[in-house]
């Protein structure tokens, strides 16, 4: 291949990559305003073990890359710089792909190419290696030093008490919760076992707040959820659940979502009316919405267990959930219908739902508006509550537009199923109510629409 002459390129100089090609300094770069102002870099900084630059990048994963270093084409840093007659410099393997596409020109300025040979652009190459190899060492440098610190923590934790004991544990919390590789420093020292053995009767909620929030952060094999399940764990938890800061009630539900993962998990240790109660005052919260999507998933993760369906009924999460409905975003929403359609498959819920006087119209008004899986919950509720008391629902339905809207259903690009479940519930809602009235509702209705 022919040389490629030195020319000043964007402030770097490219080179033909032989033995005697010109180097530029990392210091002379940063002072050129080449890298973006990386202070006191030099190439002597990268010494011992050759790092691999493709581990780097992938790695480091920078959204602060120079300009300079990344490649036209991908929009990612290049790991083989190459520099076309044109003076534009790109990925080799990318260019090479430009070219086997039968292109002939540079991808940046559509220059025709008057020479197709590609030069090696190693100053650029070295310059883009010591950048991410200074921040590849100091981060690892940082991930040693963290994890040390949480070492430090957890021997700290076993001699202090009292506000000294808050104070560490907080400590501990910023370093996990920032850190994955402190969290598995924790892990590893058998830390989880010690922070646990923290929750007990007699644990303040100052203490109880502090060890939750570094244990949702943690990875908690089955031994160690299986010794936070006991009674006075779980208790201190519905405690914080109640009275506890909007953080500590994400962190407790959160923490009891993973606990109940666990196998051959039993059901009375959620069979709390104070617990399902300060969900739902968790989820009704409007100061604090982003308490509702924690709160709701661990009500749905409840509702899987048979036995505590009553008791959910029981304490009106029913028609709290129905009054909600509207107000919900997409993701909650459908939380909200899939537990409100596992309560309707016992007789106490469906009867809840029957008695709710918002239950249909808040529904049928979700139809067509929302995915096809959040209405295939919402028709299932109606069938339920429609088998329930056919000609009272029923006549209802139609009165607040549930035939149109069904016919629009199984007339729409729609799932079979979605449209097989919408004939059933129209013919349900037809034998139950006059044809003049049934033909004058979903013509009207089907008008407006």
């Amino acid at each position: 291949m022919p040389m490629y002459k030195q020319m000043k390129r964007d402030g770097i100089l490219g080179c033909d990559g032989g033995a005697d090609s010109l180097v530029l300094d990392l210091d002379t770069a940063v002072k050129d305003g080449v890298l973006g102002g990386v202070a006191n870099a030099g190439f002597c900084g990268v010494v011992g073990k050759k790092l691999d630059l493709f581990k780097m990048v992938e790695e480091l994963n920078l959204a602060d890359v120079p300009d300079v270093f990344i490649c036209p084409i991908s929009l990612e840093p290049m790991q083989d710089p190459v520099t076309l007659c044109t003076g534009q410099t790109y990925e080799r393997a990318n260019i090479m792909k430009w070219f086997n596409l039968g292109h002939y020109t540079c991808p940046t300025t559509m220059q025709e190419l008057w020479d197709d040979t590609i030069t090696s652009n190693t100053t650029l190459y070295q310059l883009i290696y010591t950048w991410f190899s200074q921040r590849y060492l100091q981060m690892k440098k940082k991930s040693e030093d963290v994890q040390e610190r949480a070492s430090e923590y957890l021997t700290t934790l076993k001699k202090v008490k009292g506000q000294a004991r808050v104070q560490v544990l907080k400590e501990l919390k910023q370093v996990v919760a920032a850190h994955a590789n402190a969290g598995n420093r924790v892990v590893d020292e058998g830390g989880v076992a010690l922070i646990s053995s923290l929750l007990g009767p007699f644990t303040s909620h100052a203490v109880g707040s502090e060890v939750v929030a570094i244990l949702v952060n943690l990875h908690l094999d089955s031994e160690s959820k299986v010794k936070l399940i006991e009674p006075a764990k779980i208790s201190l938890m519905v405690d914080m659940l109640n009275e506890g800061s909007i953080g500590t009630k994400i962190n407790c539900t959160q923490l009891l979502i993973t606990l109940m993962d666990v196998k051959d998990f039993q059901a009375e240790v959620i069979s709390s009316h104070r617990l399902l109660v300060a969900l739902l005052r968790l989820v009704r919260d409007r100061k604090n919405p982003t308490g509702i999507f924690p709160g709701l998933s661990l009500l749905k993760m409840i509702c899987l267990h048979a036995e505590v369906r009553n008791l959910i009924v029981a304490v009106g999460a029913v028609p709290q959930l129905v009054e909600m409905l509207p107000n919900l975003s997409s993701d909650c929403l459908e939380i909200s219908l899939i537990i409100l359609d596992t309560l309707s498959s016992s007789p106490e819920g469906c009867i809840a739902l029957k008695d709710c006087s918002r239950t249909i119209p808040n529904l049928v008004r979700l139809l067509m508006k929302v995915s096809e899986s959040s209405m295939q919950y919402a028709l299932s509720i109606l069938s339920a509550v429609c088998k329930l008391s056919p000609e009272e629902c029923s006549s209802l339905a139609v009165d607040a537009g549930l035939a149109a809207k069904l016919l629009l259903v199984i007339q729409s690009g729609c799932n079979p199923v979605l449209k097989q479940k919408s004939a059933e519930l129209l013919k349900l809602c037809s034998l139950n109510c006059s044809d003049t009235i049934f033909i004058s509702k979903c013509k009207l209705t089907r008008t407006t629409q």
